[in-house]
This record gives C-alpha cells, structure tokens and sequence, in this order.
C-alpha cells in the first residue's frame, strides 16, 4: 500500500481497514497507517465530490417535476414522491429559516416596552466570543465565568512520516 496524497485511491485499499478492529488500527506501523489516513482521507473527499455532482444531477433531472408536485399540493417545501418509469423518487426539500437579528433585536425591544414578557415570543440565545471572553479583564471574566462551560471539540488528526536522517 504506497500512495501519496496525489495518487488515485482505490476503495479496494480501504477495505481491510473496515474488516479491523480499533485496537487492530491503532497498532498498526506508523508508516501504514499515516498511508491508511491518507488514504481514508481520500476517499471521503472523492465520495464527496461524486455525491454533489450526483445531487446536482438529481436537481437537473427531477427538480422541476418535484417542485410542480409540491405547488400542485399547496406546499412551496416538504417530502414530494415522483415516478420515473420502474423508479420511484422521494424528494425532501426541508425549510430553512433564518431571521435578521437586527430586526429580531428591534421587535423585541418593542415587545418588552410595551410590556410583555419578549420570551413568550422570541428564544434568546445568548453567548460570548471566546476571543472576546479572553481579552477581558480578570474581574469581568469572574462575572461571567459561572455562566462557561467548556467542553472538548472532535479531535483531528494529520498524520505525516518524519525522515531521521534529512541529509
């Protein structure tokens, strides 16, 4: 198994990985498995790059059918069902929302003078650039600090073969 980052991958190089066990993978030699990242790492970018070409090529095929058999339905989102000779199509296109906070800011500082309670309406979700947080002065990061919780994040990891001897 020796490809680098440039070189096609196979996914024929990736299926003993899937056969082994976690304890097998972490001991496996340093050199096959920075090869065996490598080349995990590569199939996910090249699985990704087919999936949107292949999702771009499902838009292009059936997007106007399904968005004429959502309106036909009275709904601009949702799950839709299309037929396509033997093939039968299920095609979910969901809602996203999004809100100006500007505005949201100003509707609930109208809300509160006129007086009613903003959270009978609006969910506040308050937070502090950790940049911001760190910059403060001590006695500033003490009021707020009681209100922190950090946690850890997924870890990454890049794997690279270090030469001894780079005369």
């Amino acid at each position: 198994m020796t490809t680098s980052q440039s070189s096609p991958v196979h996914i024929e190089q990736a299926m003993p990985l899937a056969e082994m066990s976690v304890a097998q993978i972490a001991a496996l030699p340093h050199a096959q498995l920075q090869e065996a990242h490598i080349n995990l790492l590569s199939l996910q970018s090249m699985v990704r790059a087919v999936l949107d070409r292949m999702h771009t090529a499902l838009d292009q095929r059936y997007a106007a059918q399904a968005q004429a058999a959502r309106l036909a339905n009275g709904r601009d989102f949702g799950v839709c069902h299309l037929n396509d000779g033997e093939l039968r199509i299920t095609v979910d296109l969901p809602k996203k929302v999004t809100w100006n906070q500007a505005q949201l800011a100003a509707t609930a500082a109208r809300i509160a003078a006129a007086g009613d309670k903003v959270a009978d309406y609006i969910d506040t979700d308050y937070s502090v650039p950790e940049n911001r947080f760190n910059n403060w002065p001590p006695a500033l990061r003490d009021q707020f600090a009681p209100a922190r919780t950090v946690k850890p994040g997924k870890p990454s990891y890049r794997l690279v073969l270090v030469q001894e001897n780079l005369e």
